[in-house]
């Protein structure tokens, strides 16, 4: 199986080969959880999301990566921030693409579903904000959640 490593100002990173738009979705519930998936191909916690697609608006992408990803269709409310550091890589082993970061991250609040795993996402769960230090995550991840709690929005980087 494929894996994602991720590589965070490291002099050990492969130079990056694209630039893919990206997106995350911070979906929230009634009780204050936030949506988090354990990602399939490197195992860390993360927000729902993924690549946008030709002929899709970032708000469709952010809700149909939802949808697959999780099993919850989701209503988008915000934006976070944007995300583009290039000292952020990501190395997809399958094909050897290594992507420099380039993500935006929106808020959501969930219309219908139920937390349902995919081939993306190992498990799926609504999450407290103060169990999140008990998920392994990229710091990157860590970064756009802590810049949602603090109310740091929009974050531009």
């Amino acid at each position: 199986m494929s894996q994602r490593i991720d590589y965070y100002n490291d002099p050990r990173a492969p130079a990056a080969n694209s630039l893919v738009p990206s997106v995350n979705v911070v979906v929230t519930n009634e009780a204050g959880e936030l949506l988090l998936i354990r990602r399939s191909d490197n195992d860390n916690w993360a927000l729902p999301g993924g690549a946008i697609d030709l002929g899709e608006s970032i708000p469709q992408a952010a809700i149909r990566e939802t949808l697959e990803e999780t099993g919850i269709t989701c209503e988008i409310t915000g934006l976070v921030g944007t995300y583009s550091n290039p000292g952020h890589v990501i190395h997809y082993t399958g094909n050897d693409e290594v992507r420099q970061e380039f993500s935006l991250v929106l808020t959501a609040r969930p219309v219908s579903g139920e937390p349902t795993p995919s081939p993306e996402s190992r498990e799926v769960r609504w999450v407290m904000p103060d169990e999140l230090d008990t998920y392994d995550m990229h710091r990157s991840m860590r970064l756009r959640i802590s810049h949602f709690l603090q109310g740091n929005c929009p974050h531009i980087g």
